[in-house]
């Protein structure tokens, strides 16, 4: 490649490139924003990588852009390479098409809607399982067509609330979704072989992409099973909780996590009297439990849901009071799934909404459900079944003891650190926290029942087709990197994904031969399949050292006239303390290639 003509080369994963920093948008500053606290917004901002445009929505720079290139490139090798083949769909979709499946329903406010000026009605597609499935229904005829992977690289839209943390939470972001078909779970055309595929794609993506990432168990999907997983980015500053077992390897999200046996005995005696309280205007559990001399974890937290059947059965989740009901749990232990009662409904039918006792059970026609944790005490206290009022000295074998027989124990809360191992005796969860970056699940049926989308199979008979899906946020996976690889000075940007594999700095550059060694060694470089950053700039070193601190780029060489007159240049990693040090130019271009093949 000839210097000539390196500002004007275009960004590849096939070819290297060489530029000019003067000919490049790199807009550094020393001052974050105002409202950024996560550490990637802020040194994305600083280092010039984004630029807001308004809120949750951003200019992706050229350094922000040339990372993102070289994530997709990732993304679409191991995709390609899994069977999966790219194809593009529009961001604008007809809200019509969720007639069948009410997802428009489901994403209530976060989904943008607009009118076109004939009255139709659209919506920017947050993700794109309608339009895919609907595409199907005129394309999938035979049962020889099968097993079909469909992938995109796109722009996704939610219309956040709150949207903060940069590209973390936007309202504007860059995803891939995957969507696969199938007439059967098992088998070479099955779901579970493509879904193990789509597992080991995403191990390999994120392992290239040089990231610390754990795959969990994530809630299953409709299908049973280990039906989801999610990709987390190990990282500190996490917004995920994730449950660990060190003993066995086991891993999963909150929602998701098992929690090892936990004893429980009704017959524990009554230590109190019941005794009503009188407790209005306490709307929090921990205000409530101050008035009665306990904690959180000395009441019971008494949740009202409904089955989701044609005829609702009413069903009462009982937990500690500093626990959380989990609501997939629940569905698992009564066999059907739940959602939260309706208020006005729940309150027609006699609950008092928060203040709902487990005496309910002798009251109505119910399904109860009770954590094992909630029933190991002497003396609860509980929601009096009564407006503004809750009672104390609750005892299960005294004054409910129809529950041994009645309810269902089972583990219905969320797991947290400290919890039984679900997968070795004796051992505890830990918490770790994490980003987000995949989810892969399986569907099942879900959208081809709601939108007719069935073929015959090799019995000529008529089957809904199996669906799988599988997501990576690409904008979100280069957030994640940098929130998990920085210091006090800037980022650490893997090379895999980095804009450039190599800086080259120079020391007055204006000086006889330096921009001319810098740029012949940089063609060098490039000719080995580094890309190469050039900082051209007539700026004193210093600067030029801290911004290169804050863009991350792994490699940086420094050429100065003196260094070219001894037959040397300036090395230095991005993740090296301390100075650089002085090595042979003959050398420099090897050390490269092996640092960055590494």
């Amino acid at each position: 490649m000839s210097t000539t003509h390196a500002s004007n080369a275009s960004s590849s994963s096939s070819k290297a490139v060489v530029h000019r920093w003067s000919q490049t948008l790199i807009p550094t500053t020393r001052d974050a924003p105002s409202d950024a606290q996560m550490p990637s917004h802020i040194f994305m901002t600083r280092a010039g990588y984004i630029r807001p445009v308004g809120a949750g929505i951003y200019n992706y720079l050229p350094l922000a852009w040339r990372s993102l290139q070289k994530i997709s490139h990732i993304i679409r090798e191991e995709l390609d390479a899994a069977g999966a083949s790219e194809m593009l769909m529009p961001a604008l979709m007809p809200t019509e098409l969720y007639a069948g499946t009410k997802r428009d329903q489901d994403y209530g406010d976060l989904l943008f809607q607009l009118e076109d000026r004939h009255g139709r009605k659209t919506a920017l597609g947050p993700t794109h399982e309608e339009v895919i499935t609907d595409l199907m229904c005129g394309s999938l005829t035979s049962y020889k067509q099968f097993p079909l992977n469909l992938y995109q690289i796109q722009t996704k839209f939610r219309d956040e609330a709150r949207p903060r943390a940069g590209l973390l939470r936007c309202r504007e972001f860059i995803m891939k979704d995957a969507y696969s078909f199938h007439l059967e779970l098992d088998g070479d055309a099955g779901l579970n072989a493509t879904y193990d595929k789509m597992y080991q794609a995403y191990t390999n993506i994120f392992t290239r992409c040089g990231l610390d990432f754990s795959p969990v168990e994530a809630e299953a999907g409709p299908i049973g099973g280990s039906a989801s997983h999610e990709f987390m980015v190990n990282c500190v500053n996490g917004e995920d909780t994730i449950l660990v077992c060190p003993v066995s390897g086991y891993a999963a999200n909150v929602e998701k996590a098992e929690i090892g046996n936990r004893n429980h005995d009704w017959t524990t005696a009554p230590t109190a009297e019941v005794t009503k309280h009188h407790t209005p205007g306490m709307p929090g559990i921990q205000l409530v439990a101050e008035h009665l001399g306990t904690d959180a974890a000395g009441m019971l937290k008494t949740l009202v849901m409904q089955t989701q059947e044609d005829t609702p059965r009413w069903v009462l989740a009982v937990v500690r009071g500093d626990h959380e009901v989990n609501e997939a749990k629940v569905r698992d232990a009564v066999g059907t799934a739940v959602q939260m009662a309706d208020e006005k409904a729940a309150k027609e039918a006699g609950f008092a909404i928060g203040y709902v006792s487990p005496n309910m059970l002798e009251k109505l026609d119910m399904v109860m459900v009770i954590d094992p944790d909630a029933i190991n005490n002497a003396s609860w206290a509980t929601g009096a079944d009564e407006s503004d009022h809750h009672i104390t000295g609750f005892n299960w074998s005294r004054d409910l003891p129809s529950a041994q027989d009645k309810a269902i124990v089972a583990d219905i809360r969320n797991a947290a650190a400290g919890d039984p191992s679900p997968r070795a005796e004796g051992a505890t969860l830990e918490a770790k926290r994490g980003i987000e970056v995949g989810h892969i699940f399986k569907l099942g049926t879900k959208y081809s029942e709601a939108m007719g989308l069935s073929v015959l199979d090799q019995n000529q008979k008529k089957q809904d087709v199996i669906m799988g899906c599988y997501g990576i946020g690409v904008s979100r996976t280069l957030a994640s990197c940098i929130e998990s690889s920085h210091d006090d000075n800037g980022i650490i940007m893997p090379a895999a994904i980095a804009p450039y594999h190599v800086q080259i700095i120079t020391i007055k550059p204006n000086e006889d031969g330096v921009l001319d060694h810098a740029f012949s060694l940089a063609d060098e470089l490039a000719e080995q399949g580094l890309d190469v950053l050039v900082d051209d700039r007539n700026e004193r070193p210093g600067p030029k050292f801290k911004d290169a601190d804050l863009i991350g780029i792994p490699l940086r060489i420094i050429v100065s006239s003196k260094a070219i007159e001894a037959g040397q240049v300036e090395f230095k990693q991005r993740t090296d303390e301390g100075k650089a040090q002085l090595i042979n130019r003959s050398d420099v271009v090897d050390r490269c290639v092996s640092l960055i093949a590494h």
